[in-house]
């Protein structure tokens, strides 16, 4: 029964009201041990008749056990399953071990999956999911149920959470919460009275409300696990031990004077935390512990031995396994992990045998590095971590010690436990010499590094590691070369991207036959040491590889991101646009979501390089969306040349300060390079070439003098930035090295662009022989803003030469383009020149549903363009029911006529 409660009461009221009408609601309780959260969750399964409620209470025994809290919540509606998007299917069975995929299924598609079955479930009745002990959940369930309370919107879905302070909110943080303290003073008096077995002190009774802050399992354990002499004689004293621990000694007083044999069965219960009687029972009859042994305990009131093993509260577990000896615990999970079905749960049993055992035990040690296998193709890796390191501490072998201590240290860096993986490092280090295993170490040091930070320190040790490697395992040296390079380009260093290039060329040959890989890695190495012209023929084999169809999808993921540097390097406009659809496609069909907002930012700059800004806009859109969703940080390459190519100066600003700011603290060079490119191409649309000067010197010295890596990519943007701010000597020195690089690719895209600004710095016959050149070229291209650009940059030249009526047929065209492509900046730049020429351009207005939401607008795109409900709802990672309800407003929004104009007031 709840004492007082109202304002909380009044809030799961609401909550449950709110999901009965449609909508979805989370809340997340917190408060100290016993001050009555679990209580308020019994409250709300109460009051949410009619609702279907599910459960999930975390444990703190298996805080290591990959997918236990999820299993909990997701174990009711398995026959909801096969509703769900094939993708989100084999994720959810394979982290519930009902099946198995190729890889380990990405945390965020899980999420999405337990997203669409919650939705799902509650199309039959409202659905209220209630989580217990928050603190001791698995890390990867509480990873996938705060992505799913994020993004409720419209489901009937309610979601409480109830979290032990003073932990930190952490995976929870910023949804909405319920802080719960302890009851006012009357209601504490009564719950103390109704406690204690004859009168009390007033004096004393005074003491013990304070003490105990009105914190109701306090109120009611405390005085009975006290004598009366105890309580007259000074229970107020000061304390140094906190109020939990004085609960935990209060319960174990009370629990000491019971049989011993009751004592033990207690620790079994306590021990097998599932909960699960057959198992409490098969392993307490392997202890020599007979049926009746329950009695006194359940006289206690603190379990119940039912359906169910039950403990009144989580500090009953707590305070009786502390209080056990060494001895006793692990002959009860020796018990427990030799009744435990090896073929069903071997994780568990794995796990029992782990604690049963005092000293090194190799049998064990196997055990728990399979559980940590079977943990980690589930996408389990904190699990896997925890299995490895007990794995660690039991092993004899020095060297097999050290190759597992390399191991956790791995599983806890791909967990985020960095700190953590670098301990461990240090315990494989101390193993025996081996020069392998010595060179892993520093690999991974070198990738913990770059995990900490994009910046400058993480390439230089990535070259250490990789000559290290080289002699010993050539396939991981040319990997961690390829790592190294990647990683200088990220932090926008010249010199360090020029060491690796330098180190990369020095690499031992590929194994035969070369991997696509190898063949990137080569052509990058050859392009920044040997120069462009000697790169162009091994670049192109390695993109014609990265184009086969017969390439890994994991090694799409990996390393399609250089790829593209590569194809944009050779100004191969075909395959950028292959490579790029197919990096997002693969992304999406594995549900590799973390994965995806780069992939979409790539695609997204493609669009724009073909002028279709129509479709980069919802890329943009889902982009935001996914990185919301997965918490990714990335530099929004794609929409600041979006922005930047439409003319929008003011939207380009916010995103490009915040894009500056994130990347500066990433130390991710790259992307302060891609802002100022972006910030040229804006400023010449906007006709304002000193400004466009000024953003192209920080884009000339991204490059260490002598190589051209990224420059060139913006290069002819400053070298027309230029030649218009009347800077030509600049424009010049740009161009003598740009041309060279343009004409060796010899693609129709650079060699358009390469007659075009050969124009801008050419005169008479021979500037308009260019032009027209550039315009032959580029036609053959599908980069409709450079053959726009090459229209508009004649146009202009005709005007200046008095050729009027020529420059309107060139400037109306590059007005055209511009204007269907939705380049405002540089249609009104091509409009002042049409204007200058005696033409008039007529703009009409376009309407738009301005009512209609960004999100709205974007889910009306995905509708309009052939996709369905589940289709929008795994892009927007949102729930099918969401997205349903999203359309039913559209279509109101839509089909709502315009008001009429109101009449004029009478006179």
């Amino acid at each position: 029964m709840l004492r007082n409660r109202h304002s909380e009461r009044v809030e799961f009221d609401r909550l449950v009201d709110a999901v009965r009408a449609g909508q979805s609601r989370v809340l997340v309780v917190r408060g100290e041990p016993g001050v009555g959260k679990t209580a308020l969750l019994e409250y709300v399964a109460e009051v949410a008749r009619g609702c279907r409620v599910v459960r999930a209470a975390g444990i703190e025994s298996e805080t290591a056990l990959a997918f236990a809290g999820l299993h909990q919540v997701c174990a009711p509606m398995l026959d909801r399953l096969a509703w769900l998007p094939d993708p989100q299917r084999v994720a959810l069975e394979t982290v519930l071990g009902l099946g198995t995929s190729a890889s380990p299924p990405d945390r965020f598609l899980v999420g999405l999956a337990v997203l669409s079955l919650l939705a799902e479930a509650a199309r039959e009745r409202p659905l209220v999911c209630l989580v217990d002990d928050v603190q001791w959940l698995d890390q990867v369930s509480v990873q996938a149920l705060a992505f799913v309370a994020r993004r409720l919107s419209a489901e009937s879905v309610g979601m409480v959470f109830a979290l032990r302070e003073p932990q930190e909110t952490g995976e929870l943080a910023g949804l909405l919460d319920l802080a719960i303290g302890g009851l006012p003073a009357e209601d504490a008096r009564e719950l103390l009275s109704s406690a204690l077995r004859g009168p009390l002190d007033p004096q004393v009774r005074d003491r013990v409300l304070a003490e105990t802050r009105g914190n109701p399992l306090a109120l009611l354990e405390l005085p009975r696990g006290l004598s009366r002499a105890e309580l007259a004689g000074g229970f107020g004293l000061p304390s140094t031990v906190g109020l939990p621990s004085r609960i935990e000694e209060s319960f174990q007083r009370r629990l000491a004077p019971l049989p011993g044999e009751t004592r033990l069965l207690l620790l079994v219960a306590v021990a097998e935390q599932s909960g699960e009687p057959v198992l409490v029972w098969r392993a307490a009859e392997r202890l020599g512990i007979g049926i009746t042994a329950a009695a006194p305990a359940e006289a206690t009131g603190l379990v119940t031995f039912g359906p169910r093993v039950r403990f009144r509260h989580p500090l009953v577990r707590s305070a009786f396994y502390r209080a056990a000896s060494p001895q006793d615990r692990r002959r009860v999970h020796a018990a427990l992990g030799a009744v435990a079905d090896p073929e069903r749960d071997p994780d568990r049993r794995a796990w029992h045998r782990a604690l049963a055992t005092a000293g090194l035990d190799e049998d064990v040690a196997a055990e728990l590095a399979r559980s940590a296998g079977r943990a980690q193709a589930r996408g389990g890796v904190a699990a896997a971590a925890a299995f490895l390191q007990r794995a660690t501490e039991l092993t004899l072998d020095p060297a097999l010690r050290a190759e597992r201590a390399l191991a956790t240290a791995r599983a806890k860096h791909q967990a985020g436990a960095l700190d953590a993986a670098k301990d461990l490092l240090a315990i494989a280090e101390a193993g025996p010499p081996d020069e392998f295993r010595s060179a892993r170490c520093e690999l991974l040091r070198a990738q913990i590094t770059l995990a900490l930070s994009h910046g400058r320190d993480a390439p230089p040790l990535l070259l250490r590691a990789a000559a290290r490697l080289a002699p010993l395992d050539v396939r991981l040296a040319r990997e961690t070369y390829l790592d190294a390079l990647e990683a200088a380009v990220f932090a926008g260093s010249g010199e360090g991207i020029r060491e690796a290039a330098k180190a990369a060329h020095g690499a031992p040959p590929a194994p035969e036959p070369p991997h696509p890989l190898d063949r990137l890695l080569d052509g990058l190495a050859v392009q920044l040491v040997e120069g462009y012209a000697a790169s162009v023929v091994p670049l192109q084999r390695a993109l014609a590889a990265f184009r086969s169809p017969d390439l890994a999808p994991e090694e799409v993921l990996r390393w399609t991101w250089l790829a593209l540097f590569a194809a944009q390097n050779l100004w191969d406009d075909e395959t950028f646009d292959v490579i790029a659809g197919r990096h997002v496609q693969i992304a999406r069909d594995t549900g590799t979501l973390a994965g995806l907002p780069l992939a979409l930012q790539s695609h997204m700059c493609g669009r724009v390089f073909a002028g279709e800004l129509t479709e980069a806009e919802p890329l943009l859109k889902e982009c935001e969306a996914v990185a919301e969703a997965t918490g990714t940080q990335i530099a929004p390459y794609g929409g600041l040349l979006l922005r930047a190519w439409q003319g929008r100066e003011a939207e380009f600003h916010t995103l490009s300060e915040s894009a500056v700011t994130g990347a500066v603290e990433r130390g991710e060079g790259v992307a302060l390079t891609a802002a100022a490119w972006a910030s040229v191409v804006l400023y010449n649309g906007l006709g304002r070439y000193e400004d466009a000067l000024r953003a192209g010197r920080q884009l000339m010295d991204y490059d260490y003098p002598g190589q051209r890596f990224v420059s060139q990519w913006g290069a002819a943007e400053v070298i027309e930035a230029a030649a218009r701010a009347g800077a030509r000597e600049r424009a010049t020195d740009i161009w003598a090295w740009l041309s060279p690089l343009l004409r060796a690719t010899g693609t129709d895209w650079a060699l358009g662009v390469e007659a075009r600004t050969r124009a801008l710095l050419a005169e008479g016959p021979a500037a308009e022989a260019a032009y027209r050149d550039a315009i032959d070229y580029l036609a053959r291209t599908r980069i409709r803003p450079d053959l726009a650009r090459a229209h508009l940059l004649y146009g202009e030249w005709l005007h200046r030469e008095r050729r009027r009526g020529d420059a309107r047929n060139q400037l109306r065209t590059a007005h055209d383009l511009y204007s269907t492509m939705g380049m405002a900046g540089f249609a009104e730049r091509a409009a002042r020149e049409l204007h200058a020429t005696g033409e008039t351009i007529r703009t009409h207005a376009t309407e738009t549903s301005s009512d209609l939401t960004a999100q709205e607008a974007q889910i009306a795109h995905l509708a309009q363009t052939g996709h369905t409900n589940p289709d929008i709802a795994e892009r927007l990672f949102l729930s099918p029911r969401t997205i349903e309800q999203h359309l039913t407003r559209i279509y109101d929004k839509l089909m709502t006529p315009p008001k009429p104009p109101s009449p004029p007031a009478p006179p």
